[in-house]
């Protein structure tokens, strides 16, 4: 802690603990921080802890502690984050870097097991279980004996990992959401180490770990390249933030759920564009809302916008510790560590200085729901039935489906099919459906599995009938979001209990799945007397994990499938997550609706969407009598009345007390032992990654300068070209360089999967790199896909760039503005590299696409005074130098790009090299970020 002096310490029931005094630095610096916002507090306290004179300076303390509401944001913050958890679909690259730097590490002789996270690192595998099974006792039982066929090699290399690493650990498969895991378990509020005490903060691999905000934890989610930074001990950088308070006033009507604020809430702040900023809770609302309903208000930060959605650290917190089994000793310390430092306490309104403050009224909320496409889409669920109706008449053109008088017409299901099905999932093999522009993930981009055939008979059991538009098709309670939260849970197994007493079902064409956050859920519901009624009413249980959420909802019935696309249907999910936007929940399902827990219950009794609960009965009794939703729906004192089971420690710590007990299908999964992962060649899953293909003792070579010289162009793009334009995602076509990769190594088509899936083999995802469908590469004028021109022929931009490296050629890729905004996706930097791409010339990058570049080795550089590729005539038949990097590189530094035309004639035109950080010039030194840490960890 440099010279600032501010070592202090607090007493704890157990003796006493050191800490980065907040209130000493306000003396060291004369200034008051009392006003400051507590997430800005809390990351200055690992500023100020980890201020070492080199990574992070004094500098940084300083300018963090004078943080101004609406100053300027050029600076950025090195914060060192305590601790980092991964979900097994991105955390499984991760896993495959640290094995390879072991592998590296043994070819140098040096000892493998110094290579090891410096940082606690968590994967919660969560993201591969899938609903194929539903509607019976064993759906959970079918469900992962699935996931384990499909998963087999990954979890063989999850295996490994946990016993090769000491401090990477994996909470297996069927336990929970990686989300709800890390509030009821992982979570500490306070850590220690060597006597020193300091915030539990963390980033994660997964947009939604801003759930942890509502425990007053700072954290957000990461792209891969990031969260392995932080892991292995170099700080996440982040522009100073805006910080917008919402002041939440009044309490919520009786009847209004924590789902129905947290979907206002999102209405209100995307309106208010909170993109990229802190949000700060704050108020007599705040107080008093409920920690697990303050948690489901921060789960849906990405839905809003904002980097987090952050509720300060109160008495609520240190009972919601206690309620979930957590040691007394512990919560001792988050209470006596927080008051010391002045952070402890939801601000009263007027005690902070925010740089926006946006108002928010709890008891003008209503029931609401969210759709059909956004989550932000709020719709009164009054008002659904002629929403919805509007939604049909309108043309599609203007957001709507386009189908005038056609809603209310019925369509007969041909006879249920007893053929065996493909359950494999990972998205389409073909084109994928275009996603908005401004949505972080695109189509297919979930976990796929391997290719296994259900007889969909045993699978889904029969029942004909009828289906048209606003039919409900698939009704899950799925998702962290709210699955986390008992309030909404209790009220869904109280409105199924009524429900099965009432001898109500769902329709044959609902597909209806419970897929808990946790195995605490199934018990405490189990405990309130509410499982069999759920489960009489079609919600068993299918799996401890995201399943719909992500996509992961399986197949519908073939019949339904099947009259879906004959009859063009605009049919509905209705499920209690987090996004829905169109083909994410299933590729068939046009209208996907998000809402509270009870209510996908009710819209699964009833059907359909098109329907006014207030007028019209969601179904017909045993007796012959109508059901109205009024009927069914319980009180806030029924709920209060079966909370207790919620709140018992017992069930938490007996399901945490050993995370991999009962589990026989993992204890089967045979797993290789030893420090170093032995690489299997004939893998096309997980190959060894090449990124420390150099010796470390001779990555150092660029620091006297990166010579680029003769240099072809890859492709010229214009404006706003995405991560997941970059990136590959989606489903393999047979006919791209992947797909043809992958049969040339015997896998079949249908085995395919997507690109997700073999997110862990670089010869996968180097070749769909670029290859997005939509990227319009404008060397070729009039084409979409991943094509270049090299030697005057059209060609993949996988072929042409391997047959450069061939050739020696460096090769650079030219863009507009914004070049790589959406999600900060590891692979479109990764994959940028391995096509030996040396330099990106661009006229403005997204902040953390720009640092990934640099962290992977590829110089990002900015074109000045108006010049860009159109203005420079590019067309790629030029040959490119970079001049003024031969002396080494500075941050920020001028250089030169010379253009020799293909007639001979020789421009140059003056940059900016967007090296930003003398950090990331040791990055680029050493060959990028992964082998610098090597270097470090190795010595």
């Amino acid at each position: 802690m440099t010279d600032f002096n501010t070592r202090d310490s607090f007493s704890t029931g157990s003796g006493s603990l050191g800490f980065a005094s907040l209130k000493k630095l306000e003396a060291a610096l004369g200034t008051s921080l009392a006003r400051l916002p507590v997430s800005i507090r809390v990351v200055l306290e690992s500023v100020l802890r980890n201020c070492d004179g080199v990574r992070v300076t004094e500098a940084h303390v300083r300018q963090l502690a004078n943080w101004k509401p609406n100053a300027a944001r050029t600076a950025e913050i090195p914060f060192t984050v305590a601790r980092v958890i991964l979900q097994d679909f991105t955390g499984v690259p991760l896993l495959a870097d640290l094995a390879a730097m072991r592998s590296a590490a043994e070819r140098l002789g040096r000892d493998p097991k110094k290579i090891e996270p410096l940082v606690p690192v968590d994967m919660v595998v969560d993201h591969s279980v899938q609903v194929d099974a539903y509607g019976s006792r064993d759906a959970l039982d079918r469900n992962m004996k699935i996931e384990f066929e499909r998963n087999l090699e990954r979890y063989q290399f999850l295996k490994w990992g946990m016993q090769a690493f000491e401090t990477f650990k994996v909470v297996p498969p069927g336990v929970g959401i990686v989300h709800q895991v890390n509030m009821e378990y992982l979570a500490r509020g306070v850590m220690e180490k060597d006597g020193v005490a300091y915030p539990d903060t963390l980033v994660g691999t997964d947009s939604h770990t801003t759930m942890i905000n509502g425990l007053g934890v700072v954290a957000w989610g990461v792209g891969g390249i990031e969260a392995e930074a932080a892991m292995l001990g170099q700080p996440v950088y982040f522009l100073t933030p805006d910080v917008v308070g919402v002041h939440l006033k009044g309490v919520a009507a009786p009847g209004v759920t924590a789902t129905d604020v947290v979907l206002t809430i999102t209405e209100i702040l995307r309106r208010a564009k909170v993109v990229g900023k802190f949000v700060e809770f704050f108020g007599e609302g705040a107080a008093a809302m409920a920690v697990t309903d303050r948690a489901t208000v921060a789960n849906m930060a990405p839905e809003y916008g904002a980097t987090m959605g952050f509720f300060p650290v109160d008495e609520a917190t240190c009972q919601y510790f206690a309620a979930t089994g957590r040691a007394p000793a512990q919560v001792d310390l988050l209470r006596a560590y927080y008051r010391a430092q002045g952070l402890f306490g939801i601000p009263e309104a007027g005690a902070i200085d925010y740089s926006q403050v946006i108002e928010v009224d709890l008891s003008t909320i209503a029931p609401s729901v969210a759709g059909p496409r956004r989550p932000q889409d709020r719709i009164e669920l009054k008002a659904l039935k002629p929403a919805f109706a509007e939604l049909m008449e309108k043309p599609a053109g203007e957001g709507g489906y386009g189908k005038p008088g056609q809603l209310g017409a019925r369509h007969a299901l041909p006879p249920t099919t007893h053929t065996p099905v493909d359950l494999a999932g990972g998205g389409s093999q073909d084109e994928p459906v275009p996603a908005p522009a401004a949505e972080a993930e695109m189509i297919g981009n979930h976990p796929g599995p391997d290719h296994v055939v259900a007889d969909p008979a045993r699978v889904f059991g029969n029942g004909n009938g009828s289906l048209g538009h606003g039919d409900v098709v698939i009704a899950a309670i799925t998702s962290c979001t709210n699955t986390s939260n008992p309030g909404v849970m209790l009220a869904a197994g109280l409105l199924a209990k009524k429900a099965a007493a009432l001898g109500l079902k769902p329709p044959a064409h609902v597909k209806t799945s419970l897929g808990p956050g946790s195995r605490a859920v199934s018990e405490y519901l189990k405990n309130a007397g509410l499982m069999d009624a759920l489960e009489q009413v079609g919600f068993s249980v299918v799996g401890y994990g995201c399943t719909t959420c992500i996509g992961n909802s399986g197949p519908l019935k073939p019949e339904i499938e099947k009259t879906i696309a004959e009859q063009d249907l605009v049919v509905a999910s209705v499920l209690s997550g987090n996004r829905n936007f169109e083909a994410r929940v299933h590729q068939a399902v046009k209208a996907n609706f998000l809402m509270s827990p009870p209510l996908v219950v009710a819209f699964a009794l009833a059907g359909r969407v098109d329907i006014d609960f207030e007028t019209e009965p969601l179904g017909t009794s045993s007796a012959g009598e109508p059901v109205y939703l009024r009927d069914l729906w319980p009180s806030n004192a029924e709920i209060a009345g079966v909370m207790a089971a919620a709140t018992d420690a017992d069930i938490y710590r007996a399901i945490y007390a050993d995370v991999g007990a009962d589990n026989p299908l993992w204890d089967a999964v045979p797993a290789p032992a030893g420090a170093v992962y032995r690489w299997d060649a004939k893998s096309t899953y997980i190959q060894e990654p090449p990124f420390f293909a150099a010796p470390a003792d001779t990555a150092g070579a660029q620091a006297t300068g990166p010579a680029i010289q003769g240099a072809r162009a890859l492709a010229i793009f214009g404006d706003s070209v995405t991560t997941d334009h970059i990136s590959p995602a989606g489903g393999i076509k047979p006919t791209s360089p992947a797909g043809l990769h992958l049969a040339e190594n015997g896998v079949q088509k249908a085995d395919f999967n997507s690109y997700g899936a073999r997110r862990c083999n670089h010869e996968v995802m180097m070749r769909g790199t670029f290859a997005n469908v939509r990227i319009k590469n404008l060397m070729v004028p009039g084409s979409e896909g991943g094509v270049t021109l090299k030697d005057g022929a059209q060609q993949p931009i996988y072929d042409a760039a391997m047959a450069y490296q061939r050739e020696g050629t460096p090769l650079m890729i030219f863009a507009g503005e914004e070049y790589g905004t959406g999600s900060s996706r590891d692979w479109a930097a990764k994959g940028t590299t391995l096509l030996g791409v040396k330099a990106v010339v661009a006229k403005s990058f997204e902040r953390i696409h720009r640092a990934n570049l640099a962290g992977m080795g590829v110089l990002p550089c900015q074109f000045k005074d108006g010049a860009d590729a159109a203005t420079l005539k590019l067309d790629g038949s030029e040959t490119f130098a970079l001049e003024g990097l031969e002396s080494g590189i500075r941050p920020q530094q001028d250089v030169t790009l010379a253009i020799t035309r293909a007639n001979g004639a020789v421009d140059r035109v003056a940059l900016t090299l967007r090296i930003d950080t003398p950090i990331e010039v040791e990055y680029y030194n050493k060959g990028g970020i992964l082998p610098f840490v090597l270097g470090q960890l190795v010595g």
